[in-house]
């Protein structure tokens, strides 16, 4: 896997290691961006259905009008 680095504020991360409770600056950003990922993917399969559903209701032809 590809490693990227980036800078970040000091607070910020120690804010992160102290919420995650976890000791390496590394793996607490690490693991915020892990946890937005699998957040993302499961707001993704909870609206999926809906989003199904209205392309549906979309595809319907409708009676010409006028």
């Amino acid at each position: 896997m590809a490693e990227v680095s980036i800078s970040l504020d000091a607070e910020l991360v120690v804010e992160v290691m102290v919420l995650a409770g976890i000791g390496s600056p590394q793996d607490a950003v690490e693991a915020v961006v892990r946890d937005y990922i699998a957040r993302g993917h499961r707001t993704e399969a909870r609206t999926e259905p809906t989003d199904r559903g209205l392309r549906e209701v979309d595809r319907e032809p409708q009676d010409p009008q006028g």
